[in-house]
């Protein structure tokens, strides 16, 4: 018998986004490139409107990304973190991204209490946030139990935090995701049309 395999197929356009991608020195700069995924994800229809990238914070370039493709995959745990955390990690050759350099995760939006769990073992040093998860409980995303002073929580296991970076262009792809009827996918809720 072979054996059980996962797989979370990324868009095709992904890979040439990633490499086209400058170096982006500041937070700004890695939120737009992640901004212009999320933005890409939605107008393909390739996934929901989320996502995130890993950046080598030496060079500043982006090494891995993933977007949400929770409905394409079948799959709830195929959040763009997740996604991009996966790709680097396995990219990288390390599940510790700690043990082999400085890597920053720049997210589209705050994480969600999955992501946000996923979070101290992936060995990044840097979160950066766009839009808040009130932004995508706002629309109807279920963001689930984040411990209450999540923030706290990762500065002390030694990850630095930068929330609301571009926030208001990150809130605007999730705003026309529903304009668009995206569908809200939460687990006991089902999938639903805002």
């Amino acid at each position: 018998m072979a054996p059980a395999t996962i797989r979370i197929a990324m868009p095709d356009w992904l890979s040439d986004a990633i490499r086209n991608t400058p170096a982006c020195p500041d937070d700004e700069l890695k939120m737009q490139a992640v901004i212009g995924l999320a933005q890409r994800n939605l107008e393909r229809d390739t996934g929901g409107p989320f996502a995130a990238g890993i950046f080598d914070l030496r060079t500043h370039r982006m090494i891995a990304a993933g977007v949400n493709v929770v409905v394409p995959t079948h799959l709830s745990c195929a959040h763009a973190e997740i996604t991009a955390l996966s790709l680097a990690q396995q990219q990288l050759g390390n599940h510790d991204l700690a043990a082999i350099g400085d890597f920053a995760l720049a997210s589209s939006t705050e994480p969600c209490a999955m992501c946000c769990g996923a979070l101290p073992w992936s060995g990044i040093r840097r979160l950066i946030c766009g839009a808040t998860s009130a932004d995508a409980c706002a629309i109807g995303f279920d963001e689930g139990p984040r411990h209450p002073d999540w923030i706290a929580e990762l500065t002390r296991r030694g990850i630095t935090i930068a929330t609301e970076v571009c926030r208001h262009e990150a809130r605007a792809i999730l705003q026309r995701y529903v304009q668009r009827g995206g569908p809200i996918y939460n687990g006991s809720a089902g999938a639903r049309t805002p």
